[in-house]
């Protein structure tokens, strides 16, 4: 009954208002550099706008809903147990081994930061395995080089999203191929060879991925918050302040001499290997994983039983704040779909609307609202009904405007602060999470800039 009361309440279109919640977290996050506090004091004054003296009752309401939500559950199980299987293998010591093997090859900051580039090329199956597996395998190389961590969580987070939608064989590729197939956009089964025909139209995937070597071969230099992060890193302070709550911070193992590099490869290998297997399924990937490495340690006697279970809790407990976060914005993503959000985008925008602008506009319009929600699935299951049929009734060919509405939902979880593979690249890498958002938001402009142009020209042109 209370959730019908609240529903009947709401406002079906705040207009421009709807973006009050949004400000609220972004002036909070700038101004305390605390990312859940942030998004509560956000989603809080939009309870507020939306039900009054009722607020408390409703973000209640909706927070229990959010909580079962059948995405979030999934969300906890897979970032909670890749927290455990990376708990285990720096126990064990594999981690580490990695870290000597691969220091073997680098030589020098830039060698360190190109070879963190190409190990998130290698696993493109899913930004949240990417962003994990890459920060945390990295972090102790980096450092070596006196890298910030600011500049690592950069390269791991530009790895992730970017890179997912230009792979066809990623979660992302899955997920937009089922819609392509609902939209009748591909016939029942060829979804995926449609989602690779528009491949070359995901212009942000593009730009972003090829930016990272510029960046870490200093072609295109540090700019802004990433130069004095780099600048500070070289005084030794490698972690910017209040980074604690949300790192990956684990003990190695006591006995350092019994550490093997099979310790870390073999497990990473079955997470990939399961994960394809289990048709790009993160969860079952990552509790085949972890199954896997207990018995492979049990076996190697790398450590007991006991130990090996307390190492998967107390890795689950360390991605605690992070799912937090996670949470909070999806309880966020409810207050601006209440309030109107994505209509009032969307309406804004209209008027601009031509058979030349529509890549163009559409890209900024969707890269807004999923910078805003947090949330490139809704932005993707709202707009690809309503572009899709808008481009074939403008004659705008149809590959350029479905790689306008992917690159858009690329460049929002890539640049929005409280987006799962940002908080999550953050985490890896140790950085408190707003430290990382203002070094690489610079970054992101540049390859959306670059995407805008792109789509413009191209709206021209075809």
């Amino acid at each position: 009954m209370n959730h019908l009361l609240l529903e009947a309440s709401i406002s079906p279109n705040f207009g421009i208002w709807s973006l009050i919640p949004t400000l609220v977290v972004i002036v909070l996050a700038i101004w305390t550099h605390k990312t859940f506090e942030s998004l509560m004091g956000g989603a809080i004054v939009g309870f507020v706008m939306l039900h009054q003296l009722d607020f408390f009752n409703a973000f209640t309401t909706t927070l229990s809903s959010v909580m079962m939500d059948e995405v979030i559950v999934w969300v906890i199980l897979v970032c909670g147990l890749f927290g455990s299987l990376i708990h285990l293998l720096v126990k064990s010591g594999g981690s580490l081994a990695f870290a000597e093997a691969v220091s073997k090859y680098v030589h020098g900051k830039r060698g360190a930061l190109v070879i963190t580039w190409l190990l998130g090329l290698s696993i493109f199956i899913d930004d949240y395995l990417n962003a994990l597996t890459v920060g945390t395998s990295m972090k102790k190389v980096t450092d070596r080089y006196k890298v910030s961590r600011e500049m690592l969580a950069y390269i791991v987070d530009s790895t992730a999203a970017p890179v997912c939608v230009l792979i066809p064989f990623s979660t992302w590729a899955i997920y937009v191929s089922g819609l392509l197939e609902d939209q009748g956009v591909a016939t029942a089964g060829e979804g995926l060879s449609t989602y690779i025909q528009a491949t070359p139209y995901f212009f942000y995937g593009w730009v972003a991925f090829l930016l990272v070597p510029l960046v870490a071969l200093g072609i295109i230099p540090p700019i802004g918050a990433m130069k004095k992060a780099e600048l500070r890193a070289q005084t030794g302070e490698l972690a910017p302040p209040k980074s604690d709550a949300i790192g990956l911070e684990i003990e190695g193992p006591e006995q350092k001499e019994n550490t093997k590099l099979l310790h870390f490869i073999l497990p990473i290998l079955v997470l990939i290997g399961a994960t394809i297997a289990f048709g790009i399924d993160a969860q079952k990937g990552v509790m085949t994983a972890i199954t896997f490495t207990i018995f492979y340690y049990l076996i190697d006697k790398v450590m007991d039983f006991s130990t090996a279970l307390k190492s998967v809790f107390d890795g689950f407990k360390t991605m605690l704040y992070a799912l937090a976060i996670i949470i909070m914005s999806f309880v966020l993503k409810e207050v601006n779909e209440d309030m109107g959000l994505t209509q009032f985008v969307i309406d804004s925008v209209t008027p601009w609307m031509s058979k030349a602008m529509l890549p163009a506009i559409t890209f900024i319009a969707l890269a807004t609202i999923t910078f805003a929600t947090g949330s490139f699935w809704g932005a993707y299951a709202i707009s690809l009904p309503i572009i899709i049929p808008l481009a074939q009734t403008m004659g705008v060919d149809q590959w350029l405007a479905i790689g306008s509405v992917v690159s858009a939902g690329a460049f929002g979880s890539h640049a929005c602060f409280y987006g799962d593979a940002t908080i999550l690249s953050s985490s890896a890498s140790g950085c408190n999470n707003m430290a990382h958002v203002l070094t690489q938001l610079p970054y992101a402009l540049i390859a959306g800039v670059v995407s805008v142009g792109l789509y413009l020209a191209l709206g021209f042109m075809l």
